[in-house]
């Protein structure tokens, strides 16, 4: 457990294992990745973090957040931890953060996964976050964090774990990093856009979708692997947006098989 650069991170496995981050999506936590840690660590040294307003790691973000700001945040713990290049798994925000990376700092990129992730801001997607938004400045912290399994997990996976969401959901409040932070993080995914760049992208990329995402329609992915020349993408039939909580065996297999290819 360190910080460098006002980030919170924590290092796994062996220290002479190649180098993966490992990169949540909106919520920003080191701890969304515990279900495929144990898995990814016995072959990686493994970097996780809290994204900069979030957990553990400094709080303050600036009045317009952007995408390129998140890549900028994986590149400044790269340095930290004296990796000159590194594979990235990123989910959502954190995949998109991986595109952005790529397309800034190619020779500090190895493999790049990108977990239901985008080119550019699909409608439902925006739709979604508007019902978001809505209900997090209306109705307030709670009433917003209880919706969120709904966009996250598939309905009877939900069904099985209501009374684990409902035993969480305090600790939620207590660490909710406040409105104004998402609002902000919101906004910058909402407004990313690299559909006209992907081109220029010689990256070795996975995209994974969840054919049953709530969230992230498929087809973004599909669009997106169809724009990225050279791309390969993999569809998990269920698991929701967060494919890697709920179905973490699937999920662990794609990544290391594709990172060992």
């Amino acid at each position: 457990m360190a910080e460098a650069a006002g980030l919170y991170y924590e290092l796994h496995g062996s220290e002479d294992a190649p180098p993966l981050i490992l990169s949540s999506g909106l919520g920003g936590s080191a701890s969304y990745w515990g279900p495929n840690l144990p898995a990814l660590a016995e072959q990686y040294r493994v970097l996780v973090y809290d994204h900069r307003g979030t957990g553990r790691s400094h709080r303050g973000l600036p009045d317009t957040v952007t995408v390129d700001d998140l890549a900028d945040d994986m590149l400044a713990l790269m340095d930290a931890v004296g990796w000159s290049r590194a594979h990235i798994v990123g989910h959502a925000a954190g995949g998109v953060a991986g595109l952005a990376l790529a397309l800034k700092a190619p020779d500090r990129l190895d493999k790049l996964v990108v977990v239901n992730g985008w080119a550019k801001a699909d409608p439902h997607f925006l739709r979604c976050f508007e019902a978001r938004l809505n209900l997090l400045r209306h109705s307030g912290v709670e009433a917003f964090l209880r919706a969120q399994p709904i966009f996250l997990f598939p309905a009877d996976w939900i069904s099985v774990h209501t009374v684990d969401l409902d035993a969480e959901l305090p600790h939620q409040v207590a660490g909710f990093p406040g409105s104004a932070t998402v609002e902000k993080r919101i906004a910058a995914l909402a407004a990313f856009d690299v559909a006209d760049r992907l081109a220029t992208l010689a990256a070795d990329v996975l995209i994974l979708v969840a054919e049953d995402d709530m969230l992230v329609p498929a087809a973004a992915g599909a669009r997106l692997h169809a724009a990225l020349s050279g791309s390969r993408i993999a569809a998990m039939p269920r698991g929701g947006h967060a494919c890697n909580v709920t179905e973490p065996d699937g999920f662990n297999r794609h990544v290391l098989d594709y990172l060992r290819s």
